[in-house]
């Protein structure tokens, strides 16, 4: 398909727009549209929230009487089947456009290239691949989720130069500077959920919530905690922190049926899962979440949760922040735990996407090679 340098200016306007919407839309997907009329942009919008108007609907309601005979640009297909809100494609009908670019189709059965079917039996032109991968970028959580039932799953951590997540026998002081440090919290706010283990509650108390330094109020992200036995004290701060957002501990099934003062603290809620490997089923407890509309996830563990992760083969997305210190020790942890592999033929294979400076820090951001390796940069500001 052939376009023009003008489709490419508006397909990024649209692109823009869409990011107006970070962590908010979820289970949805982030889409911004742009209607065009003569080389005017006469209406756009963006989909602010699930259950809101969609992008398309709001442009065209921007555009009035001038979207006969425009074009739509449209970040994602536009939707055929009635959810919370009717079919875009019969506004799109309505309103007389002419022609539609569209940037990727949508991956959910429901739509799966049956809105570009509609519009072109009705004789509307459907362009598709403008900025796709782009497109396929910005919605990474939202293809994963619809595709695989689960979660997309980002994770993150800082260290240092020579691979140091802590000092030996220290605490969690700040690894990362004060630049990086504001850009992990816009990433909170943007993830439905946030999830460490409880040896990072037990040695760190942290809040786990979003705070954005002067930005428009933030959304915590829900609290999952990897706790087999139920050690999280219910002194914990993130138990206490006066956030709206609850608090999930995954435990054992067997932990789950005995007494527990956690079990009687407003905003938690235990999820029960089975044993598998000596630790917990995290294959099941990522099927969990994705039942419960979770569509991305930050991990933030330690060593020993990080690399049970990348055994089970549930993370995606890794965001290394890389402090420039030294600490040393041999003792001191590491990324990621474990045995580890024997052989260095036998590590796992990651292609790395970008790597940025955040103000003296240095972050590298990767796919496992096994994964899909189109994704956005989380952390940039837009």
């Amino acid at each position: 398909m052939e376009f023009n340098t003008a489709d490419a200016k508006y397909m990024d306007q649209a692109l823009a727009l869409a990011k107006k919407a970070w962590g908010q839309t979820s289970p949805n997907p982030m889409v911004g549209a742009v209607v065009v009329k003569e080389g005017e942009v006469v209406g756009e919008g963006f989909h602010p929230a699930a259950g809101a108007s969609h992008a398309e609907v709001l442009a065209l309601n921007a555009a009035g009487q001038r979207a006969a005979g425009a074009d739509l640009y449209v970040t994602l297909e536009p939707c055929c089947h009635r959810g919370r809100t009717g079919p875009c494609t019969d506004v799109i009908l309505a309103a007389g456009v002419k022609r539609v670019i569209v940037a990727t189709l949508d991956p959910n059965p429901l739509v799966a290239g049956q809105g570009v079917k509609k519009l072109r039996q009705a004789g509307v032109t459907v362009e598709v691949g403008l900025k796709e991968e782009e497109a396929r970028r910005l919605n990474e959580a939202f293809f994963t989720f619809i595709t695989k039932g689960r979660p997309f799953v980002t994770a993150k951590w800082a260290m240092t130069m020579d691979g140091k997540i802590a000092c030996v026998g220290g605490t969690g002081s700040p690894i990362s500077g004060p630049v990086a440090h504001r850009c992990v919290h816009e990433l909170r706010h943007r993830v439905d959920a946030i999830m460490v283990g409880v040896g990072t509650v037990l040695a760190d108390n942290p809040l786990l919530t979003a705070r954005r330094f002067g930005k428009p109020t933030s959304k915590d992200p829900i609290r999952v905690i990897l706790d087999s036995n139920l050690r999280t004290p219910p002194t914990a701060r993130l138990l206490h922190s006066g956030s709206s957002a609850p608090t999930w501990i995954a435990c054992l099934e067997s932990a789950a049926r005995g007494p527990s003062p956690l079990k009687e603290l407003p905003g938690v809620e235990l999820l029960p899962l089975p044993e598998k490997a000596g630790h917990l089923d995290l294959q099941a407890l990522f099927q969990l979440l994705g039942t419960r509309q979770i569509t991305h996830v930050l991990l933030e563990g330690g060593s020993t949760v990080n690399y049970a992760a990348l055994q089970e083969g549930v993370i995606d997305k890794i965001i290394c922040i890389v402090a420039p210190k030294l600490v040393g020790g041999a003792a001191a942890p590491t990324p990621m735990g474990g045995q580890g592999q024997r052989e260095m033929s036998a590590a796992w294979p990651a292609k790395i996407h970008r790597t940025y400076m955040l103000g003296g820090d240095v972050v590298i951001e990767a796919y496992l090679d096994s994964k899909d390796s189109k994704g956005e940069n989380p952390c940039l500001p837009d």
